[in-house]
């Protein structure tokens, strides 16, 4: 159970840097999406361990990764290329 905890909040942080590294214009600062990605990481474990019990750890950390996505993506700016459509279109 702690290396499966450690596990996901390792992908968790994994898939943070990731997402900074490639899109640092649309992300707050660093520091929140690293904590958000470990976060989301550790909650997804969480659940998908509560909801399917021990012995599914590469589920589990299937999980941790669908979580830690979901909320890194929450975290998004628009990249700023949107066109305002204008109220008579």
């Amino acid at each position: 159970m702690i290396l499966e905890a450690l596990g996901s909040a390792v992908l968790g942080l994994v898939l943070a840097w990731a997402a900074v590294h490639r899109l640092s214009h649309r992300l707050p600062r660093p520091t929140l999406v690293l904590a958000t990605g470990v976060a989301g990481a550790l909650f997804g474990d969480f659940v998908t361990h509560s909801a399917l019990g021990p012995g599914s750890a590469l589920l589990s950390l299937l999980g941790a990764a669908v979580v830690s996505a979901a909320s890194l993506s929450l975290l998004l700016r628009p990249s700023g290329r949107l066109r305002r459509r204008s109220a008579t279109a």
